[in-house]
């Protein structure tokens, strides 16, 4: 991470943080998804067991 990226992550909540590693996530995911590396129903377990997660 660059130095701003850096102090702004610092400044973040618990949840903000868990927030934006979420959103990462499900980019990744919706990334392989569309190039194949992942079938639709890998995806969306993929993204279901994620979101379960953010539940706790």
């Amino acid at each position: 991470m660059e130095q701003t990226e850096t102090s702004s992550w610092e400044k973040l909540s618990y949840e903000e943080k868990n927030r934006v590693l979420y959103e990462r996530q499900k980019a990744l995911l919706e990334t392989f998804l569309r190039n194949g590396a992942l079938t639709r129903k890998q995806y969306e377990k993929s993204l279901h067991d994620l979101t379960e997660k953010m539940k706790r």
